[in-house]
């Protein structure tokens, strides 16, 4: 035998040593796991999952193996929940076992488990998450302050939509641009030109990497991110892209602290400099500059995706439905009138309205198993022994779509949300925003930019479109990690 042989050979048989390895070390690892289909070495259950269909092969998978069961993800361990009751009592119920972050290689990739959202270091997010929510609520979250910031934006907005003067458009970029503006104006204490290259240039790569991570390339990385990361494609720019933010917030925070007054902080930045002051003698000190970078990065992210793609979504739903959009533009002209722009507390006396807003995030399903968890320690969880540190999916969409919960959960129908007298009808199964500790930390400010932007929108204009309704397509042009809807075109007449 020659000496390629011999190589060839011996790199055959530690292949094979490995594969036995790996499997039995799997079958030892299953014990008292719920169940789940048996997966392969290194490539787990990759067989079981249709190319670019994640989310939609693990609804399959749970028709056989029930409501909770696990799969692996290439090596990844991963305990899927499915349904409003198994996700509640994982996260409400257990909320402290089901609190840990769960693995998302992309994004750790991108962040190096810095930042509060995609942390799995739990001092790290306990720290950064108090701090958080203390100085977004006294930069106005959640008080009159940024209601006033959202009115105020949305009057910007208004007249970049006069200007395209009965013209067929596509809204997204009108709403990503206000919505990233708002959260600019916590963040770094003011907003942005329309035309401004950096804000332009945010929405660009914010929106690219969030599509693409939920692309099949993005799901490939997710599933087998040890292999993709040395394979072409195009998984890649979505580091790229998570850079360019980066830099940046890098550039937005150096402005910030050639002009820092430690007796007067003006945003969210200037706070951080001021703790991370304090703090520069604490070893232990989570208040860095690479976590507030990454933590800036991840609220700047999700605070100006989130309400543009689902207000985008919400409008194209009003153009597929007119008799929806007419009757809620009657109950804004009812109650608000055309003489003054609506405010936050109109949605109490708008009870149509806000079920067509909860049924717009039902329906989308804009983030179909929200942030992987991770359980905190050993855990028994409906008869089963859960591993400390095995990743979870709650199926948030699962539970927006549950049956049980919904009388109609498969189709647009703001009579999800409305009693037999017409009034407005809480559901604990309305979980867009995820649910227990890691809930989303921008819950309050969604909800408000969401109901003043969309009637503030629907009292000005009536949205139009060249298609017949009933041609118009409402089903997402990407599943993934997020939602996105089809591509569309639309025109607006001054009402």
């Amino acid at each position: 035998m020659d000496i390629t042989g011999s190589v060839t050979l011996t790199i055959v048989i530690c292949i094979s040593c490995l594969l036995f390895y790996s499997a039995l070390k799997t079958r030892g690892r299953r014990g008292n796991l719920p169940p789940g289909p048996t997966p392969l070495p290194f490539l787990g259950n990759l067989l079981q999952l249709r190319r670019g269909e994640l989310v939609e092969s693990l609804i399959e998978l749970s028709k056989t193996y029930g409501n909770v069961f696990t799969v692996y993800l290439g090596m990844r361990r991963v305990v899927v929940l499915k349904g409003y009751q198994s996700v509640k009592e994982a996260l409400v119920n257990q909320a402290d076992d089901f609190s840990g972050r769960g693995e998302v290689p992309t994004f750790d990739t991108a962040y190096k488990n810095y930042g509060v959202i995609f942390t799995n270091n739990m001092e790290r997010w306990r720290q950064l998450r108090r701090f958080s929510l203390v100085t977004l609520r006294d930069f106005g979250m959640g008080k009159r302050g940024l209601e006033d910031r959202i009115k105020e934006e949305t009057q910007h907005l208004i007249s970049e939509l006069r200007k395209t003067k009965g013209t067929m458009f596509n809204p997204s970029v009108h709403l990503s641009l206000a919505s990233c503006n708002i959260i600019s104006s916590i963040m770094f204490g003011d907003r942005f030109e329309y035309d401004d290259k950096e804000l332009l240039s945010m929405i660009h790569v914010i929106h690219e990497s969030f599509e693409l991570i939920s692309s099949v390339w993005g799901q490939m990385y997710e599933i087998l991110p040890g292999l993709m990361k040395h394979l072409p494609g195009k998984h890649h720019q979505i580091f790229r892209d998570l850079e360019i933010l980066i830099a940046i917030i890098e550039k937005r925070v150096e402005m910030s602290r050639r002009t820092l007054d430690p007796s007067s902080p003006r945003h969210y930045i200037d706070t951080f400099l001021i703790k991370m002051d304090k703090e520069k003698q604490n070893p232990d000190t989570e208040f860095t500059m690479p976590n507030l970078l990454c933590t800036a990065a991840q609220i700047f992210f999700a605070a100006s995706d989130a309400p543009s793609i689902t207000l985008t979504y919400g409008f194209l739903l009003m153009l597929r439905y007119p008799e929806i959009q007419e009757r809620v533009q009657e109950e804004i002209g009812r109650v608000v009138g055309q003489n003054r722009t609506p405010n936050i507390q109109d949605k109490s006396e708008m009870p149509y309205t806000d079920a067509v807003i909860h049924e717009i995030q039902r329906f989308t399903d804009l983030a179909p198993f929200g942030a992987p968890r991770a359980v905190t320690r050993d855990i028994l969880f409906q008869g089963y022994t859960i591993p400390k540190g095995t990743n979870v999916f709650a199926m948030l969409g699962t539970v927006l779509k549950d049956p049980e919960c919904f009388s109609d959960p498969d189709n647009f129908n703001p009579k999800n949300f409305l009693d037999e007298s017409g009034g407005f009808k809480k559901s604990d199964a309305f979980m867009p925003f995820s649910a227990g500790k890691r809930n989303c930390l921008g819950e309050g400010l969604a909800r408000m930019e969401l109901f003043l932007i969309f009637t503030t929108i629907l009292q000005s204009f009536n949205l139009k479109s060249a298609l017949p309704p009933e041609e118009i397509d409402i089903t997402p042009n990407v599943t993934g990690m997020g939602n996105f809807p089809r591509f569309y075109n639309m025109y607006i007449e001054s009402r």
